[in-house]
């Protein structure tokens, strides 16, 4: 044992001095190394931001991170599939860590008509503090208010389907639905308020008035179509969901965002194959630089390689001798390149400004800032990438230079 950790000091130190010959050469590989790193770490966190803030985009859009509906609910929106408000074991779970906001809603089809125009929406009955607590951001009413209680008898529509409707603020529409009884039900409503969102079908879909204003023209006493809750980290439900379908019961159903929005799901995991194939694409240019390094390290040492083999080293170390220079070099590459990235991406984690692109980014949900999200799990990528395509790439140069013949390598010029 003590003469094998002599023999790896030994092949260290030489694989050591061996880069260091030619510093110029191996300089220049080791800036491109640090270089491919930290390019794989940035934007493998600008596209994780990417990817977050749609995510957050879509959650704020109604979803929540976990719902809570009536086993029918999602098959058949209706008024007949509603729930008792949040009582007893779901409400004391509901005020716990790590959730951080519910609201309890009154999600119906609907029609609403105007002078000009009629559309069929999707008629919200809300409680605007406790909507404000899940995301909706007041901010984005650009005319007149957001609804001030559960009990408001305003209304608020997007601008789009104010456009839609030819109608605007203070003016008075009518909403129509159906209650229990399958009766149609209707309200004349004026609207108080215009909201902008990300996407425009949001502005054309959904529209906001005070939840116990919808349960009186529904005659839904404090029944509601769906519980919302939203936690500390959307990334981490999987963490905590299941504790609030214990507390609903199994005559609710209760599900996490990524089972109610497969979009948002597919997004999630493409940003995890799309950082994969960067930095592999990245490396695999680089590969090519650190081949040519080795195979010239090897190529100058011939005569080396051959009087130590002629001494009575095995091919086999070698072998391992190269592949300890290469190593050695990536093991360099990959502390500074990440070392390079922290100090690059940390102070832009209070955010880019991206509003030069950001029109054509708002279909996709996104805003003016891009927020980006360094990972460990970037880092540990970067690393099994750089380390098993470095080292594949460097058995080529070993492989060779175990091969070589002692008497025709000594006699090598």
């Amino acid at each position: 044992m003590a003469a094998s950790r002599r023999a790896v000091g030994v092949l260290f130190t030489l694989a050591w001095r061996n880069l260091w010959r030619n510093y110029r050469r191996t300089t220049i590989m080791l800036v491109a190394i640090v270089v491919g790193v930290w390019a794989m770490i940035l934007f493998s966190a600008l596209i994780s931001g990417m990817v977050d803030e749609m995510v957050r985009g879509g959650l704020r859009t109604l979803p929540g991170e976990v719902q809570v509906h009536h086993l029918n609910y999602r098959d058949d929106p209706s008024v007949n599939n509603s729930i008792e408000a949040p009582a007893g074991a779901l409400l004391g779970r509901l005020e716990q860590p790590p959730v951080t906001g519910w609201a309890s809603r009154v999600r119906v089809p609907a029609m609403i008509s105007s002078e000009r125009d009629s559309r069929a929406i999707q008629l919200l009955g809300v409680d605007p503090a406790a909507e404000i607590s899940l995301g909706f951001d007041p901010a984005d009413i650009v005319q007149g208010r957001f609804l001030r209680g559960p009990d408001d008898t305003g209304l608020v529509i997007g601008r789009k389907l104010a456009e839609q409707l030819k109608t605007g603020l203070g003016k008075r529409v009518v909403i129509m639905s159906q209650d229990p009884d399958n009766n149609v039900a209707d309200r004349g409503i004026r609207v108080v308020g215009i909201y902008r969102a990300r996407l425009q079908a949001t502005e054309e879909l959904n529209v906001y008035v005070g939840r116990e204003t919808v349960q009186a023209l529904l005659q839904l006493g404090t029944r509601v179509s769906e519980i919302a809750i939203t936690g500390d980290n959307f990334r981490a439900v999987d963490r905590w969901w299941r504790d609030i379908a214990e507390a609903a019961g199994p005559q609710l159903e209760t599900l996490p965002w990524m089972e109610l929005d497969g979009y948002l799901e597919s997004m999630m995991d493409l940003q995890t194959s799309y950082n994969l194939i960067i930095m592999v694409v990245i490396f695999l240019a680089l590969s090519f630089g650190l081949v040519n390094t080795l195979v010239m390290a090897v190529f100058e040492r011939v005569r080396e390689i051959g009087l130590m083999m002629a001494l009575g080293m095995r091919p086999a170390w070698i072998m391992y001798q190269v592949l300890l220079e290469s190593l050695i070099l990536l093991a360099l590459g990959l502390v500074l390149g990440n070392l390079l990235a922290l100090a690059t991406i940390l102070p832009l984690e209070e955010g880019i400004d991206i509003s030069g692109v950001a029109a054509g980014l708002e279909m996709a949900g996104m805003g003016t800032t891009l927020y980006p999200v360094l990972e460990l799990e970037h880092m540990l990528m970067s690393t099994a990438v750089v380390m098993v395509l470095g080292l594949l790439a460097s058995l080529i140069p070993a492989w060779r230079a175990s091969r070589y013949n002692p008497i025709q390598a000594l006699a090598r010029n």
